[in-house]
């Protein structure tokens, strides 16, 4: 028996359809909002390394002190008010999509301990039936040795969460997410 993929058994191309320039987001920071400023790059990969040319990136992330734009955050600071904490980008033919943000600061976990500064990340694509969340750690933090999220991942597999300093662009940073293969991105079941 042929089994043939339907609309309900896959997600592309139609998140693609939808995601047209006025449903972008790839300035979760603008001018204005407090912190040291970034901009990540994200590139999508496929089994191959090859690029996909036809995903959507989301970026939901806390303020530069910590704190979520968002009223289900129990802390009692305000959010910088300069800040949107989300973003959302497609990617381009070479699979890259970039965002324009500020490194976030660090946030409790559930049992109060503080996790090191990160981004949350969930990835749409052709062939993908749900979303799938990740995490973008900083490369040469000196608190992802501290964070209890980043404990969970095995040693040898959290090099594919860090996002590594881009020597192209002031405040760049680039992260590859891989879909399948050698070096898959770890990705979390929430």
């Amino acid at each position: 028996m042929e089994h043939i993929p339907t609309p309900s058994a896959t997600v592309g191309p139609y998140l693609h359809i939808g995601m047209t320039n006025t449903h972008s987001r790839p300035r979760i920071a603008p001018e204005g909002a407090k912190g040291e400023r970034l901009f990540l790059k994200c590139r999508v990969l496929d089994l191959n390394a090859a690029p996909v040319n036809d995903a959507m990136i989301e970026i939901w992330q806390a303020d530069s002190q910590g704190k979520y734009n968002h009223p289900d955050d129990p802390q009692s600071q305000s959010p910088d008010p300069g800040f949107y904490g989300f973003g959302r980008s497609a990617t381009d033919e070479n699979g890259y999509c970039e965002f324009e943000t500020v490194k976030p600061g660090r946030v409790p976990g559930p049992d109060g301990a503080l996790q090191a500064p990160h981004l949350n990340i969930a990835v749409y694509a052709r062939g993908i039936l749900l979303q799938l969340y990740t995490r973008i750690y900083f490369a040469g933090e000196p608190t992802n040795r501290q964070d209890p999220v980043l404990a969970l991942v095995p040693a040898e597999r959290r090099e594919t969460l860090m996002a590594h300093p881009d020597s192209s662009r002031s405040g760049g940073w680039s992260f590859d997410i891989r879909l399948r293969g050698e070096n898959e991105t770890v990705f979390f079941d929430v």
